[in-house]
This record gives structure tokens, C-alpha cells and sequence, in this order.
């Protein structure tokens, strides 16, 4: 069985929630990332913090992104994956909430994280293809 750890990019590094967006998007250059997970004080999962967002959601906006926070950008219940879940579960977790990223957890830490381009390089086309018209589908 092909499972979450087997396929995500390891080592993946997350964002305190009090840290600013200029210096996530000052960590995604240097990580060569789109998004990074966003972490409390204790270490847990409060939300994806994306590139997009950043543009969209705060400078599009007119706001600073040297004054807003990891936190105020996080929305709604973050979702992530166990590391032991298989693929199918995977799939359906990116497929049911429309996701292109996924943290992957490990007793209680973040261990990695899966990708489409993850997805690419571990499924067959026939997957990938099921996986892209879910996710992307309009709702």
C-alpha cells in the first residue's frame, strides 16, 4: 500500500501564526514554495498560508504585508492528512475540500507535504486525471 508519506515532498516547513506576510513571502523565495502551512505556539496546524493569498488577499487589498499576520490570512478548518493514510484517502481529502496542498502529520507534527506535483511524479495519468476533474470541477 502506497501511503501519504510515500508520496509527499519531506521536510516541509511551516510559518508561525504571529509572523508577518512579508516574511512568508520572503520564506517561500527561499524555499522555492507556494505555500506553507501556518502553526500556533504549540505547533499545530491552524492553516495554508498561499502566494496567492498574499497578492490577493492582503496587497491587492491595499493592506502592509510587513503588518499583517500569518493568522489574520488563515480561514476556515485546515486539512491534513496522516502520514500512514493511503493514496486513496489522500485523494479523497484533496478531491472532497477542492485542494491542491496538503500538510501530512505525524504524531502530531508536521513531517511533509503533498503537492500536485507530487501527485504527478506517484499516480498513473488515469489518477491524475480523476484527481484534476474533481479538484478543479466548478462548483
Amino acid at each position: 500500500m502506497t501511503t501519504a508519506k510515500d508520496i509527499m515532498h519531506p521536510g516541509a516547513d511551516w510559518i508561525p501564526s504571529h509572523e508577518t506576510l512579508d516574511r512568508a513571502a520572503q520564506l517561500m523565495r527561499d524555499l522555492d514554495v507556494g505555500a506553507l502551512p501556518i502553526a500556533d505556539t504549540q505547533e499545530r496546524l491552524t492553516g495554508i498560508l498561499t502566494d496567492r493569498d498574499i497578492v490577493v488577499g492582503c496587497v491587492a487589498e491595499g493592506h502592509d504585508p510587513a503588518k499583517v499576520t500569518a493568522a489574520e490570512m488563515a480561514h476556515g478548518t485546515p486539512r491534513w492528512i496522516d502520514s500512514g493514510a493511503d493514496v486513496d484517502a489522500v485523494l479523497h481529502e484533496m478531491q472532497e475540500h477542492q485542494i491542491r496542498r496538503l500538510p501530512v502529520i505525524e504524531n502530531k507534527r508536521l513531517v511533509g507535504m503533498i503537492s500536485e506535483a507530487d501527485l504527478a511524479q506517484h499516480l498513473s495519468e488515469a489518477q491524475i486525471a480523476a484527481w484534476a476533474e474533481r479538484v478543479y470541477a466548478s462548483g
